[in-house]
């Protein structure tokens, strides 16, 4: 008797099913991406507040701090935006645990991040430069996600992310926002840069 494949896809409350290990560009919704990002909890939830800090917001804060920190173009912008639009599907990982879980979790949120950018018109992964600026703002936002939220000291902040240069906590919306505020801005902002990209705005 054959053994039954194991079920790699999801269905997603937009309808499609997206195949995790095969994920196809038709198969992206934003309204999907926004509502499983906002419901993704960072830090594996050890943050203060009445509500979890995350993925969405966390996406909206690096893009905020990526606009400052660059001239950059909507494009740019919006794979920002769309740094972490795997864990949608996938979940946030800490990056100790990402570093044990090793290869196999980097050739999903690979081949997901491609399929994402293809159903935007993006390039199906960003440049290394392009990828570095975006780091940075990510690393940025880390260091003030650890120290107004998570409980870092700033010594030990500064030790994991470096200390943040030209970018101060009171530019940032780092109080935890419901999940539904989150999913909101995050589609709003999508939409934003969209108008500009298609020359609307």
């Amino acid at each position: 008797m054959t053994a039954k494949a194991p079920r790699a896809w999801q269905r997603m409350l937009s309808g499609r099913r997206l195949d995790l290990l095969d994920p196809s560009p038709v198969d992206v919704e934003v309204s999907d991406i926004a509502h499983g990002l906002a419901r993704v909890a960072r830090w594996n939830g050890q943050t203060s507040g009445d509500h979890a800090f995350s993925v969405a917001q966390h996406c909206l804060v690096v893009e905020d701090i990526f606009r400052r920190l660059n001239d950059a173009t909507a494009e740019q912008c919006l794979m920002a935006l769309l740094h972490d639009a795997p864990e949608y599907v996938i979940g946030d990982m800490i990056s100790p645990f990402k570093s044990v879980v090793g290869g196999g979790y980097k050739a999903v949120e690979k081949r997901l991040e491609a399929a994402v950018h293809l159903r935007f018109g993006l390039p199906p992964h960003p440049t290394r430069e392009l990828k570095d600026r975006i780091k940075k703002a990510d690393t940025i936002a880390a260091y003030f996600e650890a120290t107004q939220l998570a409980g870092f000291t700033s010594a030990e902040a500064q030790k994991f992310f470096g200390q943040p240069r030209g970018i101060t906590k009171d530019m940032l919306v780092m109080t935890p926002l419901p999940a539904v505020e989150a999913q909101r801005l995050f589609c709003a902002r999508f939409e934003a840069i969209e108008a500009i990209r298609g020359g609307k705005a």
